[in-house]
């Protein structure tokens, strides 16, 4: 939900903030007076690529700045600030931190959808009508569909394990004869997982033993030995308690070197466990050496790693083993690859079984919501069509498209083809009105849904935004009173100023709202249009309170 919106330099606004109400805001005003600069810049907050040329006229780049909540987010909300130079360079912030315009778009920019007449027309995407029924359907399908395309996994990957096993089977003679010449010099030398590792380790000691051991050796002679470390400490904390029974101070150094002498004890005895531990034994250095140097052998060869040496045995060693199995291998590939498909039919068909059996009802929801929007006896149908196996893809293995009625006497045809602008917009809020709370989108911004609409079918379609902003945040640019008289909040847009022309955005209440709405029914703000306009305002007030 956008809690509130900021807009600097964008056309014609120069600087203007809205706060949309939780419900059902319209923005109105003349035609030109830069409602779609507005809507330009929802769009910047729901991560669209930015266009220099929105940049107002002598400024140096624009800003949009939002705050949006999501539902399961952050309670204090998410800021979000677009700026675009008038060079073309942007930038885009989150919460004070920078962002991708991918970032945005998929965060809070996935819970805004523009629905216009001539963009944002998610039901001209057939690939979007599977989505609309599977929300529509919720849990069921989303879990069927998730085992699905699990199988689906599966299935691709036993086709690509099969079709390996198969290249090994065809390998060429002289194949077969290189891997086993791999496997024959890897297996001479019989690596071990993590053998290399610990001769690393080992060597360096076996190749220094002799100097370890007299490292070690005169180190412990030195702390131990006639006259060392030890003897001249442990007579030096002797004479320090002596000399203690006359000034105290004396005795908290000797306490002090004791612990030192401690230490020295411990050190001592490590170093002689050490020397214990070094075993200086020729034979058994030169049987490391040889072992190093044949497992570096192998890391030049099959390197660098000696993953890469152990990965190069089992590939050489399954090509010689399909070469020599009589099918074995693929046989057993294929009989893998056809479990898979099994449980992939399986999962196609309990996919397809919940589908089928909700499309019906989603159309008629539809279909009586359209009804309700005076489009006579127009329906909606909801087309299934199983596709070849090779077509099958993550969305599942048949096509769903929303199929177009006109009048009752009429064939369905794809309403993508058939429908009109004005059709398409109200179908997209009957379906809206439909889903509900179902849909992961929070705020729904309407352009043109009202085009070519009076009489009834205006009074209609602001029922239904009206409905429609229960479950949603609905902002509606409209130029229908009907509208404008449901709405939580109005906005004026209005065009001031004439050589430089400003756009600026203010709500509009009481008289000026009577005013505004007076405007849009006749043009003019007589005293017939200001009772008008007050009777509508007071008989939405009063359906309001009565719900």
């Amino acid at each position: 939900m956008i809690d509130e919106l900021h807009v600097r330099n964008v056309a014609l606004i120069e600087d203007a903030t809205i706060r949309p109400a939780s419900g059902l805001t319209v923005l109105t005003g003349e035609t030109g007076a830069g409602k779609s600069a507005l809507l330009s810049s929802i769009k910047l907050l729901m991560g669209e690529r930015a266009d220099a040329g929105a940049v107002r006229e002598g400024a140096d780049g624009l800003e949009v700045e939002g705050r949006i909540f999501v539902r399961g987010g952050d309670p204090d909300g998410t800021v979000v600030r677009r700026r675009v130079e008038a060079s073309g360079r942007g930038r885009v912030e989150v919460d004070g931190h920078m962002a991708s315009v991918r970032e945005l778009a998929g965060g809070v920019g996935a819970t805004i959808d523009i629905c216009g007449q001539h963009e944002h027309q998610k039901l001209l995407q057939t690939g979007s009508h599977v989505d609309l029924l599977d929300s529509w359907v919720g849990q069921d399908a989303a879990d069927a569909l998730a085992r699905y395309q699990e199988a689906l996994a599966a299935a691709r990957h036993a086709e690509e394990e099969l079709e390996r096993v198969r290249e090994m089977s065809r390998a060429a003679d002289s194949k077969v004869e290189e891997a086993d010449f791999v496997l024959r010099k890897i297996d001479e030398v019989d690596p071990k997982p993590g053998e290399l590792e610990s001769l690393e380790q080992t060597l360096p000691r076996a190749e220094h033993a002799e100097a370890l051991l007299r490292a070690s050796a005169q180190a412990r002679e030195a702390v131990t030995g006639d006259g060392g470390v030890e003897d001249v400490l442990s007579g030096v904390v002797g004479d320090l308690r002596e000399a203690a029974r006359f000034d105290q101070a004396l005795g908290g150094y000797a306490d002090t070197l004791e612990s030192a002498l401690i230490d020295i004890e411990d050190v001592a005895s490590g170093l002689r466990e050490y020397q214990d531990g070094i075993d200086f034994d020729p034979e058994a250095l030169d049987r490391l050496q040889a072992r190093m140097a044949a497992l570096q052998g192998l890391l030049r060869s099959y390197g660098p790693r000696m993953e890469d040496v152990l990965l190069a045995r089992e590939r050489a060693a399954e090509l010689v083993g399909a070469s020599r199995d009589g099918g074995k291998r693929v046989r057993k590939a294929e009989q893998a690859r056809d479990r898979a498909e099994k449980d992939l039919e399986a999962a196609a068909d309990a996919l397809d079984g919940v589908r089928n059996a909700a499309a019906p009802e989603l159309a008629k929801a539809v279909t009586e919501q359209m009804a309700f929007l005076e489009m006579g006896t127009a329906e909606l149908d909801v087309a299934t069509e199983r596709l070849p196996r090779r077509q099958w893809g993550p969305q599942g293995p048949s096509r769903v498209e929303l199929m177009y009625r006109p009048a009752a006497g009429l064939t369905s045809r794809p309403l993508r083809k058939i429908a009109s602008g004005g059709e398409i917009s109200r179908v997209m809020l009957a379906c809206k009105v439909v889903q509900g709370s179902a849909d992961s989108t929070e705020t729904l911004v309407f352009d043109e849904v009202d085009a070519g609409v009076g009489g009834a079918t205006a009074v209609a379609l602001a029922q239904v935004l009206a409905r429609l902003a229960r479950t949603h945040q609905v902002i509606v640019v409209t130029h229908l009173a009907q509208v404008a008289v449901m709405a939580d909040a109005h906005y004026l847009v209005t065009k001031v100023g004439t050589d430089v022309p400003r756009t600026t955005i203010h709500q509009v209440e009481g008289e000026d709202r009577v005013r505004e709405v007076a405007r849009m029914l006749s043009g003019d703000q007589s005293k017939a249009s200001l009772d008008h306009a007050r009777q509508m305002l007071a008989d939405a007030e009063a359906a309001r309170k009565a719900e």
